[in-house]
């Protein structure tokens, strides 16, 4: 045996030791939660502000529509890179950079003009991207028998906070007298606490074993060939483009249809409020579904019927469209993160499927605000650009199909 399978083993056992203090797996469990919490409120909180940003900057709602596009185009950048830097560095320490990084981000982003926005939006989009990428990786190493427990709870409390900031940005710039630029920098205090709550974990990084240690049989693995890592990729994406997108426009959607902006901006919470629930129970159930199809199916039906009901129903029946997308973007999500680790054998297989669907998933992804953005400017409604989500769930389902086949992704 080589001395670096030597060390590889010994880590394992290190890791598997029942003597282990459940105090650091309580630790991380809390540093989990309170990093997710700021994996979607830096980013929502913009949606129900993008008019009041565009009339006070001067801009189009194609360039408001960037301000949704720039932090997916960073994840599509950053996201192959983050397995990599835990090749190099603990996860633990890898994860605690990133929350400086957010902070900046968020900072800049508040500070003045369109430059130091997009500035501050990119920087705060690299931080939020690794995170993205590590933390299935993360769990699936630390958790292994509760993966699916695990990931609901990260997930919810994504969720949550990212429902709140949708909520409260409209009363934080115009109640409390903050401005769109209070409104979108005050998630740096969260995020400040969570540096703090992430701390203590890297006194155990030693502990860990580094996704990248591995045997030789698997550090020429090319997950880039396998076509079921391909379809979960496309799932990711589509999935992330009808979130993001619908983050980003329902707000200016339903104030032409008659809404007033707190109003719409609530009605973005009611979306995100209602999918809380199936972020936990998806994760939950689809560990324990040999194949995940039925899911995938279930998700098409809300998301269709909800797109739909946007695009010829009544203002009356807006806040069930609402709940009906929201249940679906959030079960969508909730399996997309799955497919990471139940298609994959390894922490390091998961890492890397992470980054690539994230890279190839979020590129995609950037694409739908922009455009709804530039389609809107054109036509001066939104029928074509809730047309095209109509359509975005057809191949959503069609990939979900492929994904959700009762097998792991093929490393040859």
């Amino acid at each position: 045996m080589s001395s670096r399978q030597q060390v590889n083993q010994s880590q394992i056992q290190e890791n598997d030791n029942p003597s282990e203090p459940s105090a650091r797996l309580n630790l991380l469990i809390f540093g989990i939660i309170f990093i997710g919490m700021n994996l979607r409120a830096p980013l929502t909180s913009v949606g129900p502000l993008v008019g009041m940003i565009r009339d006070d900057l001067g801009i189009s709602n194609t360039l408001a529509g960037v301000l949704t596009t720039f932090p997916l185009l960073a994840f599509a950048l950053v996201s192959p890179f983050a397995p990599k830097l835990v090749r190099r560095f603990e996860i633990n320490k890898v994860l605690l950079a990133t929350l400086p990084l957010l902070i900046i981000g968020i900072i800049l982003r508040s500070v003045s003009g369109i430059g130091t926005l997009l500035l501050g939006t990119t920087v705060l989009g690299f931080a939020i991207s690794i995170c993205n990428v590590l933390l299935p990786s993360l769990i699936k190493k630390e958790f292994p028998k509760k993966i699916g427990f695990l990931t609901g709870i990260y997930s919810v409390s994504m969720n949550l906070c990212g429902a709140v900031a949708s909520g409260i940005s409209i009363p934080l710039a115009s109640d409390l007298g903050l401005g769109w630029k209070g409104a979108i920098g005050c998630w740096a205090v969260l995020a400040f606490i969570s540096l703090f709550v992430w701390l203590p974990q890297t006194r155990y990084g030693q502990k860990q074993i580094s996704i990248g240690i591995l045997d030789s049989r698997e550090e020429s693995v090319n997950i880039w060939r396998s076509e079921l890592a391909w379809k979960v990729t496309f799932f990711m994406g589509l999935q992330s483009l009808m979130f993001y997108t619908i983050v980003a426009w329902l707000p200016e959607i339903l104030f032409e249809r008659g809404l007033n902006s707190s109003s719409s901006g609530w009605m973005l919470s009611l979306l995100q409020f209602s999918l809380l629930p199936f972020t936990f129970i998806i994760p939950v159930i689809s560990v324990r579904m040999t194949s995940q199809r039925l899911l995938v199916i279930f998700i098409f039906l809300l998301l269709v019927v909800g797109y739909s009901g946007l695009l010829i129903g009544g203002n009356s029946l807006i806040p069930v469209w609402a709940i009906l997308i929201g249940i679906g973007v959030g079960s969508a999500f909730s399996l997309s993160m799955m497919f990471f680790t139940l298609k994959t054998q390894n922490s390091r297989q998961a890492a890397e499927l992470s980054g690539m669907a994230q890279a190839i998933g979020y590129l995609l992804a950037s694409i739908g605000p922009t455009l709804f953005g530039w389609m809107h400017d054109i036509t001066h409604n939104w029928t074509l650009p809730l047309i095209i989500l109509v359509v975005a769930a057809v191949f959503l389902l069609i990939f979900g199909l492929g994904a959700g086949k009762n097998q792991y992704v093929s490393l040859n």
